[in-house]
């Protein structure tokens, strides 16, 4: 029972789908409708610019550590900041309800984001060693790569197997794993399109733009 509660609390904090609020109340459209179609960081990033794609990264990240907390809190929980506990359960479950209401927000019929700035909040709420590896090794695929969507997967892929290398319990890295195997169901058309040679890249931030062409 507690598991399931921290799965609606978790879902209700991921129903809060900052990509569409953010561009409805700056813009007064849906993101969705607009580049990738994608309700998530990245396709805000291209579509709103880079301050809109800041906030919706940051909040998305903070609405899972949010769920994180509160879960732990109420049902004696643990994590990287709560020693109260020593199951990470509860707000395991509740990290897991988060990505579910960010991908499938009910009020949006079920078409959001894909969860990856989520995820690494439940990364950092849960074991905050692991998700700085995880973060590291991110950042140096994203910069060699420049490929957003080989850069998510790998940090998916990698979190997982770190806990089991630090010694987390099988139902904890059973529930994390969910999370991955999700993230790469979403991405599975970014696995095709990287397959392929046709995925699209990012261009850095410290990166200069390319000179306009004279007309």
């Amino acid at each position: 029972m507690v598991r399931l509660v921290c799965l609606l609390i978790g879902y209700a904090f991921g129903c809060i789908q900052m990509a569409y609020i953010v561009g409805k109340t700056t813009r007064d459209i849906d993101v969705r409708e607009h580049g990738s179609g994608n309700a998530g960081t990245t396709n805000v990033f291209r579509v709103l610019g880079r301050r809109a794609g800041i906030v919706v990264f940051v909040c998305d990240v903070l609405k899972a550590v949010a769920a994180f907390a509160l879960c732990a809190v109420l049902f004696d929980g643990g994590g990287s900041f709560f020693a109260a506990g020593l199951s990470m359960l509860p707000g395991l479950y509740a990290g897991l309800g988060v990505l579910l209401g960010h991908n499938f927000p009910f009020f949006l019929k079920f078409k959001g984001g894909k969860g990856i700035a989520s995820f690494l909040g439940v990364m950092l709420a849960l074991n905050w060693q692991a998700a700085l590896i995880v973060y590291g090794v991110g950042f140096v695929v994203l910069v060699v790569s420049k490929y957003v969507s080989l850069t998510s997967l790998v940090m998916s892929l990698l979190f997982p197997v770190l806990l089991v290398v630090f010694g987390y319990g099988i139902e904890v890295v059973g529930v994390v794993f969910v999370m991955t195997a999700m993230a790469f169901f979403l991405h599975r058309g970014n696995i095709q399109r990287l397959v392929k040679g046709n995925e699209r890249t990012v261009r850095l931030p410290w990166e200069k733009r390319p000179p306009k062409e004279d007309k």
